[in-house]
């Protein structure tokens, strides 16, 4: 008896990894962003690189998707060489010490035809905290010259930067809350 359930469960695992598809990041058509209030007088926007971004999914309606990101802080912009310089030291980002922040979903709510609750892990500068989204899928199509499907995707959502240990500035200079926001495209493997 022990060596059928045995059996019955890798045939499960099994056949749960041969129906999963994975969907890999179009770089090109990919991008993290956020956005801070700055002496409660203007927003300051900046951009994270995505090195790596999957998101692996049994169903067509991705209710059932992972998602995974990597970013590249040693690479953060907003637009300004000083401000950009002065994230990268430690009591910001310590990018010598912690250069990527990463994103990795624990579970996924539909909440209507395309929207959905996306909660994961967020991890910056070695701390990691739960973080919920929202997802929008945007829509799927096959690719014209690749005839490989795609799906986009974008989502949004706010951290306080101090629970990760960024930046020690009062929130009169720089808002605690920080909007985060990502859109991409993915392309079946």
């Amino acid at each position: 008896m022990k060596k059928f359930a045995f059996s019955m469960l890798a045939l499960m695992l099994s056949a749960t990894a041969i129906f999963a598809q994975t969907w890999s990041a179009d770089k090109a058509h990919s991008k993290l962003g956020f956005t801070v209030t700055h002496m409660s007088l203007s927003e300051v926007d900046g951009s994270i690189p995505i090195t790596d971004s999957k998101i692996t999914a049994s169903k067509e309606d991705f209710s059932d998707a992972v998602f995974e990101l990597t970013g590249d802080l040693k690479s953060v912009s907003t637009g300004n060489s000083m401000r950009d310089g002065h994230l990268q030291k430690p009591d910001m980002f310590d990018t010598e010490k912690f250069p990527t922040l990463s994103f990795k979903s624990t579970s996924i709510t539909k909440v209507s035809d395309k929207a959905y609750k996306l909660s994961g892990n967020l991890t910056i500068k070695g701390v990691t905290k739960p973080c919920t989204l929202d997802l929008t899928l945007l829509g799927t199509a096959v690719d014209q010259r690749s005839g490989k499907k795609k799906a986009g995707f974008k989502a949004a959502g706010s951290i306080k930067r101090t629970d990760f240990g960024v930046g020690s500035m009062p929130s009169m200079v720089v808002s605690e809350d920080v909007a985060l926001r990502a859109s991409g495209e993915f392309v079946h493997d």
